[in-house]
């Protein structure tokens, strides 16, 4: 009688030889796993492309300035006094003129038509009002087209992911928000961060529009670098002056985007919990054909001292080697489709749209074939104990 390990091996090479003569049942098997892993990835590749344009907009020398008690920047608010004292706080960098940089910002929400949606389609558009000092606090900040707008006029420019999902924000073209009509002069881009999903004009004229007087909502001030925020968190805490939520502005969108990710991530598993449940009863159907068409080689193999574990751990690699071929095809798939792909969806943390890149990371892929080998390894369970415990009288009947 063979070793255990001998068996094993003996048992497992020959069932893996014969799948080619089951073909049609095992594809069945794969095209299933693969269709779970493709959804899967596909769910998931919208919370990690939502993750890396807020979290990757975010600077770590960069200081994100509210209001004591705020979250984010539509609850956010305070006058130019707060602004004063901000500037003359310590760890903030300056320019070659000595100017302070850093950028009070006032952000609101227009109606934006999204583009091919129809004349009812509107979502809430981020419109911010900016100056001069904006781009410079931003990483990547470029125009792409046309020109910055004019301070003091009512010119605005549009973020490059804007500009693709809604429509009449072409370079040239005039709408109308509050009670302005806005002309477009300009598109930037910004490395595909977050500030890709507004549009920037002038604040005093966004003040004036939406009667907001003098106020300001945050402030973003570049430092003399990371570690300079602790100095600048110490120095405004101690202020009596002012009651401010200070952190980096990396964190601040990491903590943005926390809800939105636990959303899709939620959606996306559920799903693939419910898909996964079919393609489990579909690999069930292809180890079980196995193990009939098997009958006479199983029932030889214990006749000859081959035991049951041998038999079990072959239909366990048969449905690992169908999980691992479906859940690649499924992860290739959703790469090669998605991957790249432009969207938009609403961030629950400002209420507005946000648009953002599909992105199938390698570690996504690797949790869709995880999860493909989880599903076809339950699956092939009760096949193989079926197997392992076949009468051996009954399979030589067969003979």
């Amino acid at each position: 009688m063979a070793s255990g390990l001998t068996q094993i091996a003996a048992v497992t090479g020959m069932n893996l030889r014969n799948i080619p003569q089951r073909w049609s049942s095992s594809l069945v098997a794969v095209l299933g796993i693969g269709g779970v892993t493709l959804v899967l990835v596909a769910l998931l590749s919208i919370a990690a492309g939502f993750k890396v344009a807020l979290e990757g907009s975010g600077s770590d020398d960069v200081a994100m300035i509210l209001r004591g008690g705020s979250n984010n920047e539509l609850s956010s608010g305070f006058g130019p006094d707060t602004v004063t004292v901000v500037s003359d706080a310590p760890g903030i960098a300056r320019d070659s003129s000595g100017k302070p940089l850093l950028s009070p910002e006032l952000y609101v929400l227009v109606d934006g038509l999204m583009r091919g949606k129809g004349a009812d389609a509107t979502t809430n558009l981020p419109l911010r009002g900016v100056g001069p000092m904006a781009p410079k606090v931003r990483k990547h900040f470029k125009i792409t087209e046309g020109a910055m707008f004019r301070e003091g006029t009512n010119e605005v420019i549009v973020g490059a992911g804007a500009a693709r999902q809604y429509e009449g924000l072409e370079v040239g073209k005039q709408v109308k928000w509050g009670t302005t009509v806005w002309k477009v002069v300009g598109h930037f881009s910004d490395g595909g961060g977050i500030a890709e999903s507004e549009v920037w004009g002038d604040t005093p004229i966004v003040q004036q529009s939406w009667m907001r007087g003098n106020s300001y909502q945050s402030i973003r001030a570049k430092l003399t670098s990371a570690e300079a925020l602790k100095s600048l968190k110490n120095a405004l805490t101690k202020d009596p002056r002012v009651r401010l939520e200070i952190l980096s502005e990396r964190q601040f969108y990491i903590d943005q985007q926390k809800l939105m990710s636990t959303i899709i991530n939620g959606v996306g598993w559920t799903l693939a919990v419910m898909m996964g449940v079919a393609a489990i009863f579909a690999a069930l159907n292809t180890l079980y054909n196995a193990v009939a068409s098997r009958v006479r080689e199983i029932a030889t193999l214990r006749a000859m001292g081959f035991g049951g574990f041998a038999v079990v751990f072959s239909v366990l690699s048969e449905a690992i080697i169908l999980g691992a071929v479906g859940g690649f095809i499924g992860g290739l798939l959703a790469y090669l489709t998605f991957n790249g792909m432009q969207s938009s969806t609403m961030n629950f943390a400002s209420f507005s749209q946000i648009t953002f890149a599909f992105t199938v990371t390698p570690e996504l892929m690797l949790k869709g074939i995880i999860y493909g080998l989880v599903l076809t390894f339950i699956a092939g369970i009760l096949p193989g104990i079926r197997a392992a415990r076949m009468p051996i009288t009954s399979g030589l009947r067969e003979l």
